[in-house]
């Protein structure tokens, strides 16, 4: 008897895929998700990476676009065992011998910018007073009808910069410009390309707004409770099930991939009926890579400047010059000399990641796509400058490279972790069917995060994947 046609697959347990699913599955169509591994949620896995109680997050760890998302806003996930935890501040970035910190309040973070003060409430005031429109239209494709257009418009003038361009041109304290070119870093690209600026104002926006917040227990409690609510709209998933060609699809009339364009085109190629269809993909570049540490402490990380210890997420890099200078390396396949150091401290503010009075940290830079090169010494040195004594306090660690970052999740190819080179103009650029759909007459879309609107833990590419098939399934 052959198999029942179902409305939707989904290939990839990510949190983009669980999105599509759970849209598809709240709009009353039968969905199934199938999964490589035996782990759902793709980014969001927490293990014990180091020392039995020590609970790492393996790759995505904070999530100011989470709670920002207007998906993820849209779903009860406190009722499916998921706690936000906000630390006092959303970021701390250290500058020489001093910090700055990305506070919850634009007055309050205003006010350690000096010359400044008002200038920085004139960008970021207007933003976070109307944040919940601006994510409304910032998070759809670039091509659609804007809701608010007069706000998408003044965020869309400074969006468009590059991040080097912004800070310098909108402000004149140091500090300010350091504070930008660290949280613009996260697009992991030199900080002179065009769009970079859009990265910054979408997360300290989110940071003012939202918070930077942690999920209590690890990034794999969101996961759980995406799977759980999927499974209560009557949602199916598969793990342990690779597909390497289209033919090992179940009957469905929509197909939806959570995968990044690389392995999509390696799918097609070996399904050889459907080859023009790598031809989409063709101009696909990954970008760079990141090599990450985890760590099992025996006490808090001892930062001379104790304003640090208020934030869970901490950027270690000091002028925006010296950013500029990291960040500009890894795409041209160098390491840089200082890295550009980002660093997360969950178990001050969740001590359920540790046993009692350990903790738990992790920090990550940006290397070459591909590199095996070992910098371990090269982040911890980073640190040491602001924590001195940082190593006499480590218990065990634990080191991903690249390879060892695909290794374990084969999306992230060459560890890069962000869906794909950096580009703005990738980003909006129209397709002929859209910036989802691959193939109308098979039902195919993609849903990772190499779709709009890019990278980050926010269900968006998925969700908004999902109901572009829906408008067209409902003129059908």
């Amino acid at each position: 008897m052959s198999e029942r046609k179902l409305d939707a697959v989904v290939v990839g347990a990510g949190p983009n895929g669980l999105a599509a699913a759970i849209t598809l599955a709240r709009a009353g169509r039968s969905v199934r998700v199938i999964e490589a591994t035996s782990f759902i949620g793709g980014g969001l896995r927490t293990e014990e990476l180091t020392l039995p109680g020590f609970l790492h997050d393996t790759f995505s760890a904070v999530h100011p676009m989470a709670v920002a998302s207007p998906f993820f806003r849209s779903l009860p996930l406190e009722h499916y065992g998921l706690e936000w935890i906000l630390s006092p501040a959303p970021m701390a970035h250290a500058v020489g011998d001093t910090s700055v910190i990305l506070e919850a309040s634009v007055e309050k973070t205003a006010a350690q910018l000096g010359k400044d003060d008002w200038r920085y409430r004139r960008v970021f005031g207007p933003l976070v007073r109307k944040w919940e429109a601006l994510f409304e239209d910032v998070m759809q494709p670039a091509f659609h009808l804007p809701r608010h257009p007069i706000l998408l418009a003044r965020f869309g003038a400074m969006a468009m910069l590059s991040a080097e361009s912004f800070a310098n041109g909108f402000f004149r304290d140091p500090k300010t410009r350091a504070l930008i070119g660290g949280i613009a870093a996260h697009a992991n690209t030199p900080l002179d390309r065009t769009g970079t600026a859009a990265i910054a104002l979408m997360m300290m926006t989110a940071g003012h707004a939202r918070g930077w917040p942690i999920p209590k227990g690890g990034a794999g409690s969101i996961a759980k409770a995406l799977a759980s609510y999927f499974a209560a709209q009557g949602g199916v998933i598969e793990t342990d099930c690779e597909i390497t060609r289209l033919s090992d699809l179940p009957p469905s009339r929509f197909v939806f991939f959570d995968l990044p364009p690389s392995r999509l085109k390696s799918m097609f190629e070996s399904s050889g009926e459907t080859a023009p269809l790598a031809k989409q993909f063709q101009n696909f570049r990954h970008g760079p890579g990141v090599f990450k540490i985890d760590w099992a402490l025996s006490k808090p990380i001892p930062w001379a400047d104790q304003k640090i210890a208020s934030a869970a997420t901490v950027h270690l890099g000091g002028p925006l010059e010296q950013i500029a200078r990291s960040e500009s390396r890894p795409s041209l396949g160098e390491h840089p000399r200082r890295p550009f150091v980002l660093l997360s401290q969950p178990t001050l503010f969740d001590p359920s990641r540790a046993p009692k009075d350990r903790h738990v940290a992790w920090a990550y830079c940006h290397v070459p796509h591909g590199s095996d090169r070992d910098v371990q010494t090269a982040i911890e040195d980073e640190i040491e400058r602001y924590a001195p004594g940082f190593r006499s306090i480590v218990l065990a660690r634990n080191v991903l490279n690249t390879k060892a970052l695909e290794k374990k999740n084969m999306n992230l190819v060459g560890g890069d972790i962000g869906g794909g080179e950096f580009g703005f103009w990738k980003m909006i650029a129209p397709k002929r069917n859209g910036p989802y759909e691959i193939s109308r007459e098979r039902g195919y879309y993609i849903c990772s995060s190499s779709a709009p609107p890019g990278p980050g833990i926010h269900g968006m590419c998925g969700f908004n994947a999902a109901n572009a098939a829906l408008r067209l399934d409902g003129k059908n």
